[in-house]
């Protein structure tokens, strides 16, 4: 099985969007770029209305992801949960087609004999340790987020110390909307260390509007971006070792 990189957007929001496109159409961009996105719903005392769970849910499902709504103190654990979660659900997605094209028709995990789903079970345990995983985090910094951004960075910290315990390579970027200027802003840049955000945190500015579709399609290109880069330089490589040079 080609293991690849996983690629997820965690959005993390506690409202409806009110600026620019539609953030469901938005996820559904993403999904057909083979980027998961996954959405947190943060809380404090006070609830979330139908229309934002409407919306977080609406995101998550055409993303392809998974949705969780929580009180701000539950983030670190739920940060780590969802990310995993959206993990094992596109490994498992992946050994599904494998399974089709090996075994013809729609055969699922779920059709298989007990022995044989808990061997394939083992193998997309392991594949979550070892795959390559790209999270870009997209955090809202809407007025009413003020007094839940300690909450996320001290979350975002406990997830990149879970998630550098695995065998496999992370790379995180952080965005935040809206940015100073436009809609979107990139605190951080693909970076392996999370713990970067540290000294970014006490920096960043709340108020304004909710433009999450913006921010969607934002995150969605900068894993284009980062690709074409990476496929360029690779190609270069290739070159190199056939010319012999």
């Amino acid at each position: 099985m080609n293991k690849g990189s996983l690629k997820q957007i965690l959005l993390i929001t506690d409202g409806c969007s009110n600026q620019g496109e539609d953030p469901i159409a938005m996820a559904a961009l993403a999904k057909e770029q083979g980027i998961t996105v996954n959405v947190i719903g943060v809380m404090e005392e006070d609830t979330i209305d139908d229309q934002g769970m409407q919306e977080i849910e609406g995101i998550a499902l055409s993303g392809g992801g998974v949705s969780q709504v929580v009180y701000s103190k539950q983030l670190s654990q739920t940060v780590q949960m969802v990310t995993r979660k959206a993990m094992t659900q596109t490994l498992q997605g992946v050994v599904n087609k494998e399974l089709q094209q090996i075994l013809g028709g729609k055969t699922k995990m779920e059709d298989l004999p007990p022995e044989k789903r808990g061997e394939v079970m083992e193998v997309v345990d392991e594949l979550g340790e070892t795959v390559e995983l790209e999270v870009l985090i997209l955090v809202d910094t809407s007025a009413s987020m003020k007094h839940k951004l300690p909450t996320v960075k001290e979350a975002l910290l406990d997830l990149s110390l879970s998630l550098n315990a695995r065998m496999g390579d992370n790379r995180f970027s952080v965005c935040v909307f809206p940015g100073k200027k436009k809609d979107v802003e990139k605190v951080l840049d693909w970076t392996p260390r999370l713990e970067s955000l540290t000294s970014i945190f006490p920096k960043l500015a709340t108020g304004g509007i909710t433009p999450t579709g913006p921010a969607l399609r934002e995150a969605v290109s900068s894993f284009k971006k980062k690709r074409s880069l990476r496929s360029l330089i690779s190609r270069d490589e290739q070159y190199f070792e056939e010319s012999g040079m």
